[in-house]
Parts: C-alpha cells; sequence; structure tokens
C-alpha cells in the first residue's frame, strides 16, 4: 500500500505541466546547529536538493548516499556543489537529529528543516508534497510521510536546472551535475 501511494505522488507530480522557471525559490529554515540559513546563504554554489525524513525506510537513505557517492564522482568539482536533505516531518526530526543523520552520507551535506508552515512553503515552491501516514499500529509516533522523492539541481543564482527521478545512480547524477558544473 505505502508503494502505492507513493506511485499516486510520484505520477501527480510527473504529470504536472513542466513550469522549470517556477520550481524553486526563497526559503528561510533552521540547520543542525538551529541557525536560520536562507536560499541566499547557497548563492554562488549549485544546490542539489532532496526532501525527506530521517525515519524513512527506504526511499531517503537511498538518494542520500546516491547523492553521496556523486558528490564522491565529481571530485574536485563537488567543491561548487552543496547537497541539501529538507526535512518533511519536522515532529521528528530536530535540528540535530538531522545533522547527525545526513553526516553519515557525505561530509559537505547540509540537514535543514523548520516549522511545519516554513516546509510547507519551501516544499510548495519546488513542487513537493508530503503527507503524514498514521501506523496501523495503534501507536501514533509510529507514523510514516509519503513524500516526493526526487531530487533538484539548482544553479548557483539559484534557478532550475534538472530534476532527478529516484532511482537514478551516482554515475548517473554525477555525468548530469557535470553537464551544467564548468
Amino acid at each position: 500500500m505505502k508503494l502505492f501511494r507513493l506511485f499516486v505522488l510520484w505520477a501527480a507530480i510527473a504529470a504536472a505541466p513542466a513550469a522549470h522557471a517556477e520550481v524553486g525559490g526563497r526559503f528561510m529554515l533552521w540547520d543542525a546547529q538551529r541557525n536560520v540559513v536562507t536560499d541566499a546563504d547557497f548563492n554562488g554554489k549549485f544546490m542539489l536538493i532532496t526532501f525527506g525524513y530521517t525515519f524513512c525506510p527506504d526511499i531517503c537513505p537511498t538518494n542520500l548516499s546516491v547523492m553521496g557517492r556523486a558528490m564522491d564522482l565529481l571530485g574536485d568539482k563537488a567543491d561548487e556543489i552543496t547537497p541539501i536533505f529538507i526535512s518533511v516531518d519536522p515532529e521528528r526530526d530536530t535540528p540535530g537529529k538531522l545533522g547527525d543523520y545526513v553526516a553519515n552520507f557525505h561530509d559537505r551535506f547540509v540537514g535543514l528543516t523548520g516549522s511545519e508552515v516554513m516546509i510547507k512553503r519551501v516544499a510548495d515552491s519546488y513542487k513537493v508534497v508530503f503527507a503524514k501516514v498514521p501506523s496501523t499500529s495503534g501507536d501514533p509516533s509510529l507514523y510514516t510521510v509519503d513524500h516526493t522523492a526526487s531530487i533538484f539541481l539548482m544553479a548557483p543564482d539559484g534557478h532550475f536546472l534538472d530534476r532527478m527521478a529516484h532511482g537514478i545512480t551516482a554515475e548517473q547524477m554525477a555525468e548530469r551535475v557535470r553537464g551544467f558544473v564548468n
């Protein structure tokens, strides 16, 4: 059932008209040290952005592993890129927990979170959908979060460049990123 819901979320996004100029935008969130971070903090750097949550059993760790490996494959070009993981689970993903989590995938990862309103605003700007799914066990703390699993490449000026689907390999991602990083 979970895979079906994820497929429905993916299909809804994939079926949307391509409005690349409208993907991304300004944001204000918190990093692992609870510092306010905005999109302007990444000016001059490419950003590889994905959304997810630390309790995600499959998609998020896979995407983050691929992103981390792609960063390694990019060699010196990786210095121009900031990989970013934005939590869609502010209830459980505290800034500290998020920082510890992303550190497992690459030392350059930045984990960002915020209030539900802040996260919804940035998710909407990236055309990312997410929804809390209650556990069938009856334990309210065991919920999951269905979410868009795309990875976005943003230019140093913040403009959208590319969207990569879950399932891309690190080699494919590195090659696509290399096409934009001079």
